[in-house]
């Protein structure tokens, strides 16, 4: 079994939909970095907003900003490369930033898990199943985005046989462990995304 000893923080009292911020927070703060989410958030993290405009939502595109704020429980979320792009910002030159999505679950293990590096992990709230919806339309193309709803990012900090831990900010979870075939449909549902983080050479 492996389980890395990282910095916890509970996203529920300020920051409701903010997960992805917290989760690359509690990593930030793991490696060192002097850095409140507040400061992740306001300097760091691309931010969109969503606009109802003749019975029609238009929001952005989640692989480009974050859609609303993290502070708003009505908002959403946003995706991998949001968080390596701010991840990258906040870190400077030491630390290269990889967008992971689509890298098995077996494999971030062995590149970061066991070199005690954790990982910035989308899966769904307490592993809730996944529920397709909302949708809106993207501001710049017009074209329809349908989000999945149960939405959640977690620091995958180990792992033993059975199960995977995880720094999951919601509701105060602190370190959990999850079954590892839940975890994977609901890593799965979430578009398999992951960022990782590894020191320059």
């Amino acid at each position: 079994m492996i389980k890395l000893d990282v910095p916890y923080i509970d996203q529920s009292v300020r920051y409701p939909t903010g997960c992805e911020s917290v989760s690359a927070v509690m990593l930030l703060q793991y490696l060192g970095y002097s850095i409140t989410v507040d400061e992740f958030i306001e300097k760091y993290l691309e931010l969109g907003k969503l606009e109802e405009q003749d019975g029609e939502l238009y929001g952005p595109n989640p692989n480009e900003c974050f859609c609303g704020s993290p502070y708003d429980e009505n908002s959403f979320g946003c995706y991998a490369p949001v968080i390596r792009r701010a991840l990258e910002r906040a870190a400077g030159e030491s630390y290269d930033v990889y967008d992971e999505t689509g890298t098995p679950i077996e494999k971030l293990l062995e590149k970061y898990i066991d070199q005690g590096m954790p990982v910035v992990f989308w899966a769904c709230i307490n592993m809730r199943e996944p529920i397709t919806g909302p949708c809106w339309k993207l501001r710049d193309c017009g074209s329809d985005f349908t989000w999945i709803s149960n939405e959640h990012c977690m620091l995958l900090v180990g792992y033993d046989e059975e199960g995977y831990y995880f720094n999951d900010p919601y509701e105060n979870n602190g370190v959990i462990r999850y079954a590892k075939d839940v975890v994977e449909h609901r890593h799965a549902a979430q578009h398999s995304m992951a960022v990782g983080i590894r020191k320059k050479q």
